[in-house]
Parts: C-alpha cells; sequence; structure tokens
C-alpha cells in the first residue's frame, strides 16, 4: 500500500505463526521492520529484518526494544503487538504460575510496549495495531486466563485510541481459528480433535480456516494512510464464525 516506504514497524513475536506473515507483509509494503521473541533469532527469518531476543512482559525490555529500534532506525510509526501465550484451563485448573506467564505476556506485555511507545508516538504520531482474538468477545472452554487476556486487549485499545487521538491510532483485529500451533493446541482438547475441528470447519461461511496472510492483510491495510478515519476499533477476522449459528450448516 501507498506511503509505507522507509517507515518504521515493530512487530512483537515475529518469529512464526501471524507475526511472522505480518512481518513479512510489512517488509514487502517497504517498511523497515523490528521484531522480537524470547529465543534466538530464527534462521529463515529475513536479513534485513531487525531481531531482539527479548520478554515484553518485563517493563525494561519493552523500553529497550523500542530505544534500540529509534535508534537504529529511526522514529517508530506503527506498533503491532502480536505476541501472545494460552493455557488451556479452566480457572480451578489454572495455577499462579499460569496467571503470570498469560496476564504477563498477552496483558502486561501489550501494555509495556504501548506505554514504551506512547512517549514518541504522543510527539511523532503513529499507529497501533493489537492482535487480539475473537476469544475476547466469545469464550472457548478450558481457556479461562486467555479469554479474559484478550478482553483486556479490546479495553486497551479503546482507551489508547480515545486518550491519544488524533496524534495515535489504535485498533485491534480479533483472529478467529487461524491455522497456526495454537488452533491445533486448541483442538487437541476435544475428545475428538478430528471431530471438532471437522464440525468447526463446517460453521466457517468462508469455507476454510484462517491464514496467518488473512491476518497480516488486515493490519497492512490499519497501518496505511487508507485508515486514518478507523480508531479505536476491533475488527473480527474469523471467515465468518462468529457470526453462524450452532445449527450446523448444511444440515438445513
Amino acid at each position: 500500500m501507498a506511503g509505507q516506504q522507509g517507515r518504521t514497524a515493530v512487530v512483537t513475536g515475529g518469529g512464526r505463526g501471524i507475526g511472522r506473515a505480518v512481518v513479512d507483509r510489512l517488509t514487502a509494503e517497504g517498511m523497515q521492520v523490528v521484531t522480537c521473541g524470547r529465543s534466538e533469532r530464527p534462521d529463515d527469518l529475513a536479513e534485513g529484518v531487525g531481531w531482539l531476543q527479548a520478554d515484553v512482559s518485563r517493563p525494561a525490555a519493552a523500553e529497550e526494544i523500542v530505544k534500540q529500534t529509534v535508534r537504529d532506525f529511526g522514529a517508530i510509526s506503527l506498533l503491532v503487538n502480536n505476541a501472545g501465550v494460552q493455557v488451556e484451563k479452566t480457572v480451578p485448573e489454572s495455577t499462579d504460575k499460569d496467571w503470570d506467564l498469560v496476564v504477563g505476556v498477552n496483558c502486561r506485555g501489550v501494555f509495556n510496549m504501548c506505554r514504551a511507545v506512547l512517549r514518541q508516538m504522543r510527539r511523532d504520531g503513529g499507529s497501533i495495531v493489537n492482535i487480539g482474538s475473537i476469544s475476547g468477545s466469545v469464550s472457548d472452554s478450558s481457556m479461562a486466563l486467555y479469554n479474559a487476556s484478550k478482553a483486556f486487549v479490546d479495553g486497551l485499545t479503546r482507551s489508547i485510541a480515545v486518550d491519544h487521538g488524533p496524534k495515535v491510532r489504535c485498533n485491534a483485529i480479533k483472529p478467529g481459528w487461524i491455522a497456526t500451533g495454537m488452533a491445533d493446541s486448541a483442538f487437541a482438547l476435544a475428545k475428538d480433535p478430528e471431530a471438532a475441528k471437522t464440525d468447526a470447519l463446517a460453521r466457517h461461511p468462508a469455507g476454510r480456516f484462517g491464514r496467518p496472510e488473512d491476518i497480516a492483510n488486515a493490519v497492512a491495510w490499519l497501518a496505511s494512510d487508507e485508515s486514518l478515519f478507523v480508531t479505536g476499533q476491533c475488527f473480527t477476522v474469523d471467515g465468518g464464525l462468529t457470526v453462524t449459528s450452532p445449527l450446523q450448516p448444511g444440515l438445513f
């Protein structure tokens, strides 16, 4: 899309899955991209993409990501908060360690990165795109902490848009079932994972599960000047899953 050439983006959790698709798309748009993760740099990450080994749940790490990016590439025009984890447990099953992990990355990590980048964006302008989930609006079973953490992302997104416009736009994307390892882990909870996957697929008017590239396309639009009048919104990108009746399509 027009207007992206030379701009700088930070994408958290860009080593694989949705994050990697976002990194690849923004790079193709001509942006300078820095991404990060808790492990070492992936061998297949494009050479021109910056990599920082960091844990965004730590405030100091978030500050350092922003500081190094600005130092090496200039002002950050776009932050994509993609890093996330899930734990497949109910409330009674969840431990304090589970809470620290899920809330630490999915809530505090998003907050830390937004707080760090807003100090610069409030002056220079910019856009934040938070990767939430349909689980912030509809709850998957045995995913209590994950569901709650994604509801937090929706609320924080709206607050940032209200508090920091017009300099900063902030939106969220709420993916549905995207073909990644996290989705496979959720299906594995079912008594019959293959049957569960078949049933879930039948509930998608789009006729397929999502691909990481579907989310990357939405990020690219929200990052572009074509969406300058869009802020404070939480966009569901789920192939129609959450608008489908519980009555399985094809039975009537």
